[in-house]
């Protein structure tokens, strides 16, 4: 049976990953429960219900354009916050949870995928995927999923477990500040500070954050034609370095792997727009509006994600990738919260820091703002925003390495 809207009608495709990437937004910042549940699991539900009660297609070429156009250019505007020197001078401390935080999520992907690989399709490709989702958010999962080259139907149930077990850890550090065992535990001078101030109860939303910025004109020309311009000069200079160095099963792992790392045209991008922020901070400083755009791009990729989405696949799939990805969680956890115990870090920066790897800096920095730890949100902003950097080199070699 052919859908309702076909393959070739690209403006009315068009309009409903638009469209229905903006209604997710609105509801999220509207509504509790839609907050809790977040705009991207109501993105991708939205779409696998229309491809499943054939309303829309399951492949069409604006699917496609996605893929190839919205997410390279998502990727550098998100991260024009991502001034290495700045990021080090203002948030070192966290910077180092941050790490260790990451090291868990290595640890617990490498553990999931010999405890999980023999029952699990492609499941050296989920480690590296869900190492990159687990050491910066929904970001890096987009880029390792075109850069891995996941299928469609694996990368959807994927999604829809990782944004399940997501919602549940978050759930659970939402949970943990009012626990007796972790205040026994654990230093908690923000809480406490907190408690101790009547008449503030912290209680924000996703609007807070996502709240109306003077952006200009010039601004969304900046943003959008530097963003382009990064694009175009980090995807040519990969191409000719994949060129440059062999690769194949003749020429050794080390080959095979440079090739793979600086070859590969989103590994270069993060890196060449981290050098460029770096380098000109000033400019990138001045340009209002880059991380609300790219954030809505990211959007779209989330109801492009779900197209594919078939229910008996996901039913399944889903559990099965549910223990996989609980398995990195519960390593990301465990290393982030005994670590982390070891050198006297705060429960809410362990919070926040676990929270940035899992979610990304967006998700700990709106998790910060809706608990009212005030002082928290711009180091873990700053922090968290590095992890859209060494989340797609962390994922990339972790793959390369279980191949």
């Amino acid at each position: 049976m052919e859908s309702l809207i076909k393959p070739e009608d690209t403006w009315l495709l068009w309009g409903f990953l638009a469209g229905w990437a903006a209604f997710s937004i609105y509801l999220e910042q509207k509504y509790e429960w839609a907050s809790k549940v977040t705009g991207a699991i109501i993105a991708l539900v939205g779409a696998m219900i229309l491809v499943n009660i054939k309303v829309i297609p399951v492949e069409a070429p604006a699917y496609d354009a996605v893929w190839e156009y919205v997410i390279p250019l998502a990727i550098p505007l998100l991260l024009f916050q991502a001034n290495i020197r700045k990021i080090w001078n203002e948030s070192g401390k966290m910077l180092v949870l941050f790490f260790i935080s990451a090291i868990g999520t290595v640890i617990g992907a490498f553990l999931a995928y010999f405890a999980m690989q023999n029952v699990l399709p492609e499941p050296e490709k989920l480690a590296g995927l869900e190492t990159g989702s687990y050491t910066g958010g929904g970001v890096n999962f987009a880029a390792l999923s075109a850069k891995l080259e996941v299928p469609g139907e694996l990368a959807s149930s994927a999604i829809v477990a990782d944004n399940i077990l997501m919602a549940l850890y978050f759930f659970v550090l939402i949970m943990m500040p009012a626990i007796a065992f972790f205040r026994r535990k654990y230093r908690t001078p923000i809480v406490d500070e907190l408690e101790q101030r009547v008449g503030e109860s912290g209680q924000n939303s996703a609007a807070d954050y996502w709240k109306r910025k003077n952006i200009s004109l010039k601004d969304i020309a900046f943003a959008i034609g530097t963003a382009f311009v990064l694009v175009a000069i980090s995807f040519k200079l990969a191409e000719w370095i994949g060129n440059a160095i062999p690769s194949g099963e003749d020429v050794g792992f080390l080959l095979n792997l440079l090739n793979g790392l600086f070859g590969d045209g989103y590994l270069m991008l993060t890196t060449i727009t981290v050098i460029a922020v770096t380098v000109f901070s000033k400019y990138f400083e001045n340009i209002h509006g880059a991380q609300e755009i790219g954030t809505y791009l990211i959007y779209i990729f989330f109801v492009v994600i779900g197209v594919p989405a078939s229910l008996p696949l996901l039913i399944e799939n889903a559990p099965l990738l549910l223990v996989f990805m609980a398995i990195i969680v519960l390593f990301n956890m465990l290393i982030t919260f005994t670590v982390g115990r070891v050198f006297k870090f705060s429960l809410e920066e362990m919070i926040v820091a676990s929270n940035a790897n899992i979610g990304g800096p967006t998700t700990a920095a709106a998790f910060a703002i809706a608990k009212g730890w005030t002082k928290l949100i711009v180091p873990i902003m700053l922090v968290g925003t590095l992890g859209y950097v060494i989340g797609n080199y962390l994922g990339s070699m972790v793959y390369y390495l279980l191949m």
